[in-house]
């Protein structure tokens, strides 16, 4: 059973265990959001909710850039397993930028590819190709996409999490 906690602002910031989030609330950092019902903790006095998501009752300082870093999962999951040239079942990735002409690892230089595709392409760019992309890519943003567990959200994290990637 797993947590979604919230920063003071109501934005993700983790996902935890529910007996850590449990601690969290017994100890007045915390407090229950959404519950998951007809599952309650009993301790020897009283009678806990299981949490599903938290709220931290003070503010934690984050870093500005929270940047996801692009990984062959992050790219698939983003462009939902489709080939960028011909739509197909992705199952490679494939820098726009051949790294052998200067391109990078970055989110807006990779995107999802089927293996045939990115064979036929090779180190040439689609323009080289006469191919265009059907999607144009950038770093994703909302929740699931900082926050590390995320990405199999409980159905009560939804309207915190922003899941609109």
């Amino acid at each position: 059973m797993r947590t979604l906690v919230l920063n003071a602002g109501y934005e993700p910031l983790a996902v935890v265990s529910f007996k850590r989030a449990l601690l969290l609330v017994m100890n007045d950092r915390a407090t229950v959001l959404e519950c998951v019902v007809d599952d309650p903790v009993w301790t020897a006095t009283t009678v806990y909710d299981r949490p599903a998501v938290i709220v931290l009752t003070q503010y934690i300082r984050l870093p500005k850039t929270r940047r996801t870093p692009a990984t062959r999962r992050g790219v698939l999951r983003r462009d939902a397993f489709r080939c960028a040239y011909c739509g197909g079942t992705a199952s490679t990735i494939d820098h726009v930028q051949p790294r052998s002409r200067g391109g990078d690892g970055s989110w807006e230089n990779l995107v999802a590819c089927c293996l045939r595709c990115n064979n036929i392409k090779s180190d040439r760019t689609p323009q080289e190709m006469g191919w265009e992309l059907r999607i144009t890519p950038r770093a994703p943003r909302g929740g699931t996409w900082v926050v590390r567990g995320a990405e199999r959200a409980e159905a009560s994290w939804e309207p915190y999490l922003g899941v609109a990637a």
